[in-house]
């Protein structure tokens, strides 16, 4: 669902760009709040599979395909706040290494695939695990129902954009219905991928799951006719939690690297659903030439590389790493910066009491 340059008008795209970038500086203070030594590492991590899942289109229709958002993946593994930005991370990393999506729309972009996605979903998720019993299927099944509402919402956005800023004369009706229509099968692919990867998470590590956190209900036993707590097993040794994150870090690295740089080349080449309805409502005949048209990794190939699963695989494996050392960095900042705070806080607070 990358919009080009050209699709929406520049005032339109100036007034979402203002949006974003207020979104943005919220969420960057509120992933302070929910990043910790444990996740901060892993929310570069999701940004980067993000990345590589996003490569792999998946046939839904005739002539159709569709692929990964990630907005509900990311809000549910990391937090909504930090699910913003691991998705902005991985619409920028599009937009200027790859020519995916246009740099004058990336206000677009963002708003529509990382904050609509984001907070639809997890909004959903987040009223589902308050009425199902407390327990990790029900976080899965959470999960796979806010992803699949999150894709046509992010239809509906788009829609609603469009039709306050769209270049060409096409009539809105016509727009929502075949771009709702086709997200809605989306949606299906979006929800077993959320759904399939937490639920992953959960059964190594359950406790770095953003939205699991708090639900793990205690054991009970029956003694004597009466239901007691058991006995709450023991807090795994720091240097045994350090190495299970490390292992759980380099096996989701791997992972993507191996999803984009090979398994990317077996995907769909049909147009996604953003691309299929342009096509066919005449949204295209304004899309402008991309800015970073000229990247040697334009179009998801490595420029001078003529095997064609060679070079988009290279061109995989480059934005991989790109997008995990970028999220990565933006996120130890983040932390750093909740360190520093606490740091400040806690020496106020000492001063207070000696005073």
């Amino acid at each position: 669902m990358h919009v080009p340059d050209g699709f929406i008008d520049a005032p339109t795209s100036a007034v979402t760009g203002f949006v974003a970038a207020g979104a943005l500086a919220v969420s960057l203070r509120g992933a302070r709040r929910e990043l910790d030594e444990r996740t901060a590492p892993l929310a570069g991590l999701v940004a980067a599979f993000v990345f590589a899942v996003q490569m792999l289109n998946f046939p839904v229709a005739a002539g159709t395909s569709g692929h990964l958002l990630g907005g509900a993946l990311a809000a549910i593994l990391v937090g909504p706040f930090t699910g913003v930005l691991c998705v902005s991370v991985v619409l920028l990393m599009q937009g200027i290494l790859f020519a995916d999506g246009g740099l004058t729309a990336l206000g677009v972009n963002i708003t529509d695939m990382a904050i609509v996605t984001t907070v639809v979903s997890y909004a959903v998720f987040r009223g589902l695990v308050k009425v199902l019993p407390r327990r990790r299927r029900s976080v899965t099944v959470a999960s796979f129902t806010a992803a699949l509402v999150s894709v046509p919402a992010a239809a509906v956005a788009f829609t609603l954009i469009y039709a306050v800023g769209g270049t060409t004369d096409v009539a809105i009706g016509k727009v929502a219905t075949a771009m709702i229509g086709v997200h809605v099968l989306i949606g299906v692919g979006e929800a077993a991928i959320t759904a399939l990867t937490v639920g992953a998470v959960i059964a190594v590590r359950p406790d770095l799951v953003y939205g699991a956190r708090g639900l793990q209900q205690r054991l009970k036993l029956r003694v004597n006719g009466d239901l007691v707590d058991a006995q709450a097993p023991e807090t795994p040794a720091p240097a045994a939690a350090r190495a299970s994150r490390r292992t759980l870090w380099i096996g989701g690295l791997v992972t993507s690297l191996v999803l984009a740089g090979f398994v990317s080349f077996y995907a769909s080449a049909a147009p996604d659903g953003l691309e299929k309805v342009a096509h066919d409502q005449g949204i295209d005949t304004k899309e402008q030439r991309h800015a970073s048209s000229g990247s040697p990794l334009a179009d998801y190939g490595v420029r001078n590389v003529s095997d064609a699963r060679l070079s988009g695989g290279l061109a995989g494996v480059i934005g991989v790493g790109a997008t995990v050392v970028a999220g990565s960095t933006v996120f130890w900042v983040v932390r750093r910066r909740r360190t520093a705070a606490g740091t400040s806080e806690s020496s106020a607070s000492s001063a207070s009491r000696a005073a």
